[in-house]
């Protein structure tokens, strides 16, 4: 099995990507995702934000209210940051769970992959095998996220200098794909680079290849 990362900036196009690579048979994990169901199904970690951020990050239903969450740690690096010291490890405890059920079910060839936003800037790139990097310039990101989220510039700015530039990501990648042109240019590059990770895949089950990073 090849353990994979997959990752990008705001509204780069990655999960647009995964889909892709998931119909293609890829197993994929959207971390991201499983962070907000963190945040909806394990007491503990309701009970550790709440304790930290206040009762005012609660909904009606005494579920967590993101946006609310949101609005305390998104302009505040240091209480986003006690937001990830809680959330995180239990996120890292599901993705062992995943890479175990893929490979105890999946034939040797399998790529498992994870698709997150803030990989490489938590450091858990580390954990893959291979990197993937989903990319389009800056301005494709704004405006990416202001048709999606309805959001404003402002916002969609304060986000992305909240990211390592996608520049620096592309020293770490072993795949780059370009989502800035057609949808079809991107699903082209998004096959050709599965078949590549299968190759790897194949070939690690092997001698002669060098898995880590």
């Amino acid at each position: 099995m090849l353990r994979v990362g997959l990752t990008g900036g705001l509204a780069s196009g990655k999960s647009f990507a995964a889909r892709e690579f998931e119909r293609l048979g890829c197993s994929v994990l959207q971390a991201d995702k499983l962070g907000h169901r963190i945040l909806v199904d394990d007491p503990g970690a309701i009970r550790e934000v709440v304790e930290e951020f206040g009762p005012g990050v609660l909904n009606a239903e005494g579920g967590i209210d993101r946006k609310a969450l949101g609005a305390k740690v998104f302009a505040d690096g240091a209480r986003l940051g006690r937001l990830n010291a809680i959330v995180h490890p239990r996120v890292f405890e599901r993705l062992d769970r995943f890479f175990a059920e893929v490979e105890a079910a999946g034939a040797e060839d399998s790529v498992a992959m994870v698709e997150a936003a803030i990989m490489v800037e938590s450091g858990s790139y580390r954990k893959y095998q291979r990197l993937v990097l989903a990319a389009c310039p800056r301005e494709m990101q704004v405006s990416r996220f202001v048709a999606r989220e309805g959001a404003s510039r402002e916002e969609a700015e304060s986000r992305i200098a909240r990211q390592l530039p996608l520049a620096e990501k592309r020293k770490l990648a072993d795949y780059v794909i370009d989502t800035s042109g057609s949808k079809e240019h991107t699903l082209r590059q998004v096959r050709a680079v599965y078949g590549k990770l299968k190759s790897e895949a194949a070939l690690s089950c092997g001698k002669g290849f060098d898995g880590e990073k």
